[in-house]
């Protein structure tokens, strides 16, 4: 009989510290474009505020909800419809460059793609709970484990999205490979999945354009080599100590869209190689402690619904910190918890009050 305590405390400090930290930088980062604007400093993080203190209720909400609630069918399902559903009316919006990524009521703009991936998680987690010695049975396991995440992965792909594509897979992956899944099986479905990549990276103008300025952005400094060489410009700006809050330069338009995908280059060039390692060290310690209530957690279900909900933010983080350093090719991946995006700081706050529920049950 597992022992009931209190969460994780560690874990708790440091979500609540990190979505702090990206309340500060958002308002940093977007302070000069938001009264540009709307004629405000304040618009884009009092937004992220309103959204981020409706997560923490939420988080608080789920804490105290026994997590073994979940694992049933009557709402495992209906969640992916329900996603399904939502990932489709999208197509239905007016696109914003290009991309039918959002459903906006009102006032309010909510993306779909984002509960995606705890759905995901929550349906593996619930799949595979019962069927860790069939990982052999391709059709009857991996075939209808991988199922309902690729159709969401399709629709997500035809918004476009690449980068929360390539994410909800690799959490896919992860997880199929912790309830032991055989290598051969990923091998398998790499050799489809590579044409397709190669198709959505070489085929499709835009991107491709992407792929060559990363191999050389020197090439087109002012066009397709423009935002790696501007975040690139920010991080080495930074140097040892940074230039000090507020006092990012690359952010007064040069470096595109500085309080979301890119807002770890404002975070080098303010708060410099320090700021940069602690927060990548915060990271680190969220995965430590998330990666333990998995690893501590007798119940399979539990188990592997930690698992999923920690290493999604890490791929995330690992992908976006990635890009801001030139290490792989742009994509639009939000650092977690600190980027602003209203419905992504909700649903990843709502998401780790399920993941502290589950550390009450480890000593």
């Amino acid at each position: 009989m597992a022992k009931r305590v209190g969460v994780d405390k560690w874990l708790f400090g440091t979500v609540l510290t990190l979505v702090l930290f990206g309340l500060v930088m958002v308002f940093s980062a977007s302070a000069m474009l938001a009264k540009a604007q709307y004629g405000t400093p304040y618009s884009f993080a009092m937004k992220q505020a309103v959204w981020a203190i409706l997560g923490i209720v939420a988080l608080f909400i789920l804490m105290k909800i026994d997590y073994r609630r979940y694992n049933n069918p009557r709402l495992i399902f209906p969640a992916i419809a329900i996603t399904t559903l939502l990932l489709l009316i999208v197509f239905v919006m007016g696109a914003v460059n290009g991309a039918h990524r959002w459903i906006r009521i009102g006032g309010i703009t909510l993306q779909p793609s984002e509960l995606a991936k705890p759905v995901i998680v929550l349906f593996l987690s619930y799949f595979l709970q019962s069927r860790i010695h069939q990982m052999d049975d391709w059709k009857g396991t991996i075939l209808r484990a991988a199922a309902p995440p690729l159709l969401l992965v399709a629709l997500i792909l035809k918004e476009p999205d690449l980068g929360t594509s390539m994410v909800c897979v690799g959490v896919t992956a992860l997880m199929l490979y912790l309830a032991g899944a055989d290598f051969k099986y990923f091998f398998y479905a790499a050799i489809p999945g590579s044409f397709i990549l190669y198709w959505m990276l070489f085929h499709v103008a835009w991107r491709r354009a992407r792929m060559l300025a990363f191999w050389n952005p020197d090439a087109d400094p002012r066009g397709t080599g423009f935002h790696i060489l501007q975040s690139l410009i920010a991080v080495g700006t930074g140097g040892f100590h940074g230039l000090g809050l507020m006092e990012g330069r690359q952010k007064l338009f040069y470096i595109p869209e500085p309080h979301t995908d890119f807002i770890y280059a404002t975070i080098c060039e303010e708060l410099g190689l320090l700021g940069a390692i602690a927060l990548v060290g915060l990271f680190c310690f969220f995965g430590y402690r998330g990666l333990r209530a998995a690893i501590l957690s007798t119940d399979p279900f539990a188990r592997f619904l930690a698992f999923g909900l920690t290493t999604t933010i890490l791929i995330q983080a690992f992908f976006n910190i990635s890009v801001v350093l030139a290490l792989v090719p742009t994509k639009g991946i939000p650092l977690p918890f600190i980027s602003s995006g209203g419905t992504a700081v909700f649903i990843t706050l709502a998401s780790m009050g399920v993941l502290l529920n589950i550390t009450r049950e480890i000593d």
